[in-house]
């Protein structure tokens, strides 16, 4: 399925005339999307715009002209899409030509004037040697990831936003044997694996009149009769999140996927409540009892006060304690300076 998930499929040419449309539009910040070494552009409105450069925010010396100038922009963008972006309709999300994820909120929800931010897409995959080379991850938890993969245990890559959980697991993917079938399932495709067998599946909202809705969910079912030796989600948001443990836990072994958390056992926790969303009548005790079996080993990654990416920790999922709570157990952690606060330590978590 390759439909895009701004729900108008844009044809070549069109294309051509929408990426021309977005360098007039956004002219004042043209150069800055251009430019290889900005990762991010975020519009505070009109007057305030700041870049991320090799992980840190730095304002720049350029601006609209009006809120309204930059609104038309949003607009325009909006009309190419097949979206509507008005007073009724003020959130905007969707993805320029050259495949940059914008999301856009309109005032009065967003005080000063339309914020904006633009991810730009990443061309280049990363290798592991690269990011040993970073000092992002260390060679022995390049070994120890390599043996999952190898052995097909199902991996979550765990972090916040903008912590690079994309990038890993690009890099994880990359590690997969080359005989074997990929099926990718992504909200907006930004994966992009460098691999011989990948089908790439792409979700798609609904359209104005609440039609066409094809969420992760209802492509992670038909993947399951797609034959996959391996299945990527790029994010779990939802109630998908139940598909992909049943799943693990019925023989789809070797899956990869990325969760929005701190810590290892916060990504357990944040997997187990938005399985919870499909509004089955489960006993917790069953659903927490799938979650430790389902996933195997969790990466978690973080950026650094400097800008830096790193792989934080590798952690091993392990059975249930006797009070039905989650416990991990750390392979490997990246040398930094800890709390001293025994209080600060997870529980269950071990050392």
């Amino acid at each position: 399925m390759n439909s895009d998930p701004t729900t108008k499929v844009i044809a070549s040419g069109e294309r051509e005339v929408f990426a021309r449309f977005v360098n007039g539009f956004f002219s004042p910040v043209s150069s800055l999307l251009d430019d290889d070494s900005v990762s991010e552009v975020l519009i505070n409105g009109p007057r305030r715009i700041f870049v991320e450069r090799k992980g840190k925010l730095c304002p720049v010396d350029v601006h609209f002209e009006s809120d309204e100038q930059l609104q038309c922009a949003l607009r325009s963008v909006a009309q190419f899409l097949g979206r509507t972006l008005d007073a009724d309709n003020p959130i905007l999300e969707g993805r320029l030509p050259d495949g940059s994820r914008l999301q856009a909120i309109l005032s009065p929800l967003s005080e000063g004037g339309a914020c904006v931010a633009i991810r730009k897409h990443q061309t280049d995959s990363l290798s592991f040697e690269q990011l040993i080379k970073f000092g992002s991850v260390t060679p022995k938890q390049c070994a120890i990831i390599e043996e999952c993969v190898r052995g097909k245990m199902n991996i979550l890559v765990s972090g916040g936003t903008g912590s690079g959980k994309t990038s890993l697991l690009r890099c994880v993917a990359s590690l997969i044997d080359r005989s074997e079938r990929i099926v990718t399932i992504e909200d907006a495709r930004e994966l992009a694996l460098r691999h011989p067998h990948v089908v790439s599946l792409e979700a798609r909202p609904q359209d104005a009149r609440g039609r066409g809705r094809v969420s992760i969910g209802d492509l992670f079912i038909a993947t399951l009769r797609l034959r996959p030796d391996r299945i990527v989600i790029g994010e779990l948001r939802g109630a998908e999140a139940l598909d992909l443990i049943q799943a693990m836990t019925s023989g789809h072994g070797g899956c990869l996927s990325t969760v929005h958390a701190s810590t290892p056992l916060d990504a357990l926790r944040r997997l187990e409540t938005m399985a919870l969303y499909r509004g089955l009548d489960l006993p917790l005790a069953a659903l927490r009892s799938q979650v430790a079996s389902a996933v195997n080993v969790i990466l978690q990654i973080e950026r650094c006060s400097d800008g830096r990416r790193q792989l934080a920790s590798i952690a091993r999922v392990c059975p249930l304690d006797e009070r039905g709570g989650y416990q991990v157990e750390i392979l490997s952690e990246a040398q930094k300076k800890r709390p001293q606060l025994s209080s600060l330590e997870e529980p269950n978590e071990r050392r």
